[in-house]
């Protein structure tokens, strides 16, 4: 199992702690903190030991396609380790064009089970993130499943949601008032906090609580998942002590308990890993 992070500040990538940086590319990735240049990600694959993933998880227009055609082909040559994507135009295409990228289902909300998984396996699509909505009893069973390589985020302020609206702008707006970029909102039903983030793509949403995962990583190896995730937003403070303590965690084959007890300052919060999502239909009245 290797550890997968990304980061929210450039001027710190613990690139010599991990095994793979997430590298979301500017202006061709959603629901991230930080983004890259496609200089800056050629600097960091030629200086660095780690894998290199690069972020292009938004949804393409027509007029994107023939940009979105010369970054992958780009990112081909740079052997590039994987590429997280969301719109299937970046299948069809590494198809068409015989591009040998590896590639990460990153659909959100919709990898949330082995069939889908296998399908997008026998269209040649190599490694899933699976969706942060299952339970890890579902996580297991795809695991189980699948021939695909699987990706679990368990440390983040995880994102929820995304619109290509700028809702900040247009809240002050509204207002008549001067905003930034930024906002933190409660959610009126389950009264929890969310941060949003806007910029010229949209406005990102964030759950303004961590997941603390770090308890379910052991069973994860034990499962031999390819890759934990973990994205350092909010975590600013501690992410590289969290980061070098996780790398040490995994080494030791995951039996080193004082890691989870030290990380229960993370809080109790654990998101869908045991709690299932249950839809029920609201009576009128």
């Amino acid at each position: 199992m290797k550890l997968l992070v990304e980061c929210s500040q450039k001027e710190q990538l613990y690139l010599d702690s991990i095994d793979g940086i997430i590298l979301p590319l500017e202006g061709f990735s959603v629901e991230s903190v930080l983004s890259f240049s496609m200089d800056e990600i050629k600097r960091i694959k030629r200086e660095s030991h780690c894998e290199v993933f690069v972020k292009l998880n938004k949804n393409f227009m027509n007029e994107d396609i023939e940009d979105l055609k010369n970054i992958l082909i780009e990112l081909d040559q740079l052997k590039i380790d994987g590429v997280f994507f969301y719109d299937l135009a970046v299948l069809q295409i590494k198809k068409e064009m015989h591009l040998m990228l590896p590639l990460i289902w990153n659909q959100t909300h919709m990898v949330n089970n082995m069939k889908t998984c296998n399908y997008y396996h026998s269209k040649g699509v190599e490694y899933a993130l699976v969706g942060k909505e299952i339970t890890l009893e579902e996580i297991h069973e795809i695991l189980e499943g699948t021939s695909m390589k699987i990706m679990v985020e368990v440390v983040s302020r995880p994102s929820v949601a995304f619109s290509k609206r700028s809702l900040i702008t247009n809240y002050y707006h509204d207002l008549q008032k001067e905003g930034g970029n930024s906002l933190t909102v409660t959610e009126g039903v389950s009264n929890r906090s969310f941060r949003l983030l806007e910029n010229e793509d949209g406005t990102s949403f964030f759950l303004d609580t961590i997941t603390n995962g770090v308890g379910v990583i052991q069973d994860l190896y034990r499962w031999k998942t390819s890759y934990i995730v973990m994205r350092e937003y909010g975590m600013e403070s501690f992410f590289g002590e969290l980061v070098h303590d996780t790398k040490d965690y995994i080494q030791k084959n995951c039996e080193d308990s004082s890691y989870v007890l030290k990380y229960q300052k993370l809080g109790d919060y654990t998101n869908f890993f045991f709690q299932k999502t249950i839809y029920r239909v609201k009576k009128n009245g």
